[in-house]
């Protein structure tokens, strides 16, 4: 029960991720947004989901 939680977490943030990105015109911050979540997701799957 506890993994549905995470995953739900890392679900909610790739799609609040999405709707930043499809918001904000600059390359640059689409890619340091993208590299954020991305960090936010493996840091949620090592620390919780391993």
């Amino acid at each position: 029960m506890e993994s549905i939680t995470y995953y739900i977490a890392i679900l909610l943030l790739f799609i609040l991720g999405f709707i930043v990105v499809k918001k904000v015109a600059s390359c640059l911050i689409k890619s340091i947004v993208t590299i954020i979540l991305l960090a936010a997701m493996a840091a949620i799957y090592l620390l919780y989901l391993r």
